[in-house]
């Protein structure tokens, strides 16, 4: 079997275990198709995915991405998040019919003693990098990984006390490596819904709530990038005391990449993704995170 098909099998377990915890998924592609929008999701470009690590030993970045770049993926891009204190690279994929990965690390040796004892709690149960203990040429058995425990169920006393110091920090204790979030290309669709302002539109008329942190359309300095994002939906978590809470879970962003000066004479028919601005941009995304923060996913309580 390819390594192009073995991806394929990993990242449609991914998206199906997305669409079953995130609503808005499959509301928004049922809608897309039922204003002739679209035809099928087919015709969706996912421009990127994004997960979420802990910066400890046998995790973080260094092992979650041997997943990608043994599918093809290229390391690009560094980015830094002060405040957030995150580290984040992105990858370009092996084909243009594949998305980018986004990939991200909490700096847990910036956090308060209580809060690094917390997490090392849990991750302290790891002898070795658990990426290594799979067998990456069959997609099943990523696509189990992707969607297991890396360690025990948290409480709701740690998962409450991580996340008044880092909701990202809350966020990964308890949802792992579930996809954080997919990306819809909006340049790619019909005129009159094919830009970041239009589609917000769009979306706010059907009943969506998006993330307004920084502004509802998130725009890189050379304008070249706009983004927004759905406000995360919560979950019903089951904690290790047996208790249930609602918590944020995974949501939806856009993305509006625009053509490269150069190229701003190309039909449509004839424009590819070399041919529009690559990339992310650190002050985008920095927003972008706080889809599952609390200040946002209140909203939608």
């Amino acid at each position: 079997m390819s390594k192009y098909k073995v991806l394929d099998d990993v990242l449609n377990g991914l998206m199906t275990r997305y669409k079953q915890r995130v609503p808005d998924v499959g509301r928004l592609l049922n809608l897309l198709i039922a204003k002739k929008i679209i035809a099928s999701d087919k015709e969706l470009e996912n421009d990127h995915i994004a997960f979420r690590t802990l910066g400890v030993p046998l995790l973080g970045v260094q092992s979650l991405e041997k997943i990608f770049l043994h599918y093809g993926y290229t390391k690009k891009d560094y980015y830094f998040f002060p405040e957030k204190k995150l580290d984040a690279w992105w990858y370009a994929p092996p084909t243009e019919h594949h998305p980018r990965i986004f990939i991200s690390e909490l700096r847990v040796k910036e956090l308060s003693d209580p809060a690094q004892a917390i997490i090392h709690s849990y991750t302290k149960s790891l002898s070795s990098d658990p990426v290594n203990n799979i067998n990456l040429d069959n997609g099943h058995e990523v696509d189990q990984f992707l969607h297991s425990g890396l360690w025990r169920l948290p409480s709701w006393s740690d998962y409450e006390m991580l996340g008044k110091e880092s909701e990202y920090a809350a966020w990964v204790i308890y949802n792992r490596y579930y996809l954080n979030h997919f990306t819809i290309a909006v340049h790619n669709l019909k005129t009159g819904y094919n830009t970041i302002s239009s589609f917000n539109d769009f979306l706010e008329q059907n009943g969506f709530a998006l993330n307004d942190s920084g502004g509802k359309i998130k725009v890189s300095p050379d304008g070249g990038l706009l983004q927004s994002s759905t406000v995360a939906q919560k979950v019903l978590a089951t904690f290790a005391e047996g208790k249930e809470h609602l918590i944020p879970g995974s949501y939806v962003e856009f993305a509006e990449r625009k053509l490269l000066p150069e190229y701003a004479s190309l039909t449509q028919s004839e424009v590819k993704r070399k041919h529009r601005r690559e990339g992310f941009e650190a002050g985008n995304a920095d927003k972008i995170f706080e889809s599952t923060y609390v200040s946002q996913t209140n909203k939608k309580s």
